[in-house]
């Protein structure tokens, strides 16, 4: 008789056990992803969300649109004017009004502007920068992000129209060795995809020095380095050495990585365009490759329209898989929202976090933004199963907007 008990309680743990497992794959199967070019709108009401409210959440951020001139060149001189060797050598251009969608449980509930309109993002490029940099350790191609960065480049030769040399350049350095200094041989991929690496030098005749100098000119060129981790400073020559660095890893531009791996397989559209500088191009395998930029601080970085940031939201919302199927490690997307020990809002290039509840204080503390200059933001809130794109909003405006959405979805 207990032989029969004991049997009829095992038969019971494994059929629950199956149980909760067959529920859980229904559960990732109701999860809906948008097939590429058509991605399916749903009313408001049929999600019991207030519509009145989120309309109130659309018109306060058209209301808050960026006070920066539409021309983003004269943008980024107001910006940037006052720093140090801060002319832009990408491209840039007109940007549209202000536009945004908003997803809940996959589905569109919400948009407004022109969202095909294919804007600079500036600093959301980071994050699919740190998206190629994730790649390249899921495949084997970095074996760690704690590796030292420096045994991974091998001499990087610039390209050059011009084929002579003059006398004056007899001597000059032919190649380049971006992590070869005393400070920068000690840096690893962590460090710089936290933006604590304190790396040094100049590169793209952009000094790391002149990006937001500090306020002690006597100290620009002679300041101790801070050891690696221990300070966090936002710094875009810095993301473009680490743009080079993951370049020279996957020996081809990091643009073809992206559009293979990620873009495609989640049906984002053609139209997207991620680009560096006029001077940013290398010899690579006897290939001229242009090492792409992370933002638009001096022009360049990606090009590209509403929709394909949210589908890009949508997949860091469900930890890097795409209907089942994982197109980069959910470990991966785990770590970039990690805080930084230096900086408890930042995780990887360009996640900034809500821990504390500082950048957002109506969303919840997991909630994550991918933030660019602008401001572009991707809002990503996986409590509430939503991703929010809204562009050219000023900064201040940021959490009114994802508060009055919330108020919706919680009516």
């Amino acid at each position: 008789m207990k032989k029969i008990c004991f049997v009829v309680v095992i038969i019971f743990l494994v059929s629950n056990v199956i149980a909760q497992k067959n529920n859980l794959a229904k559960q990732v199967q109701q999860d809906y992803f948008p097939a590429a070019q058509n991605w399916e709108h749903r009313s408001p009401g049929s999600f019991d969300i207030d519509s009145v409210k989120l309309n109130e959440a659309i018109l306060f951020a058209k209301t808050n649109e960026s006070r920066l001139p539409r021309n983003q060149e004269i943008a980024q001189a107001i910006t940037f004017g006052k720093e140090p060797f801060s002319d832009a050598i990408g491209p840039l251009e007109e940007r549209g009004d202000p536009s945004g969608i908003i997803i809940y449980k996959g589905y569109i509930i919400a948009e407004w502007g022109d969202v095909n309109k294919v804007d600079m993002t500036n600093s959301v490029t980071k994050s699919f920068l740190s998206t190629v940099v994730g790649l390249a350790v899921d495949k084997g191609l970095i074996k760690s992000n704690n590796d030292i960065i420096a045994p991974y480049i091998p001499p990087i030769e610039i390209f050059d129209n011009n084929p002579y040399r003059s006398a004056a350049d007899i001597g000059k350095p032919q190649l380049l060795y971006p992590f070869a200094s005393e400070h920068n041989k000690k840096l690893t991929w962590e460090v710089m995809l936290r933006q604590t690496s304190d790396w040094e030098g100049t590169l793209w005749g952009k000094p790391d020095w002149a990006d937001r100098p500090n306020d002690k000119p006597n100290e620009w060129l002679t300041r101790r380095r801070n050891e690696p981790g221990a300070v966090w400073k936002y710094n875009d020559t810095r993301v473009n050495a680490l743009a080079l660095a993951t370049t020279c890893v996957w020996r081809k531009p990091l643009p073809e990585v992206l559009r293979e791996y990620i873009m495609n397989p989640i049906g984002a559209s053609n139209t997207w365009h991620w680009t560096g500088y006029r001077n940013s191009w290398i010899v690579l395998d006897g290939k001229i490759i242009q090492s792409v930029s992370g933002g638009g601080h001096f022009g360049g970085g990606m090009f590209i329209n509403a929709y394909d940031m949210a589908r890009f939201g949508l997949l860091t919302l469900h930890k890097g898989n795409w209907n089942g199927k994982q197109l980069i490690s959910e470990q991966w997307i785990n770590q970039s929202v990690t805080p930084t020990t230096a900086n408890i809002g930042y995780g990887y290039m360009n996640y900034f976090l809500n821990v504390d509840k500082k950048l957002l204080p109506s969303a919840p503390a997991d909630a994550f933004v991918h933030i660019g200059n602008g401001t572009n933001l991707i809002y990503v809130d996986r409590q509430h199963d939503l991703v929010a794109v809204v562009r050219w909003l000023e900064n201040n405006a940021m959490d009114g907007v994802v508060k009055r959405i919330l108020d919706a979805l919680n009516k």
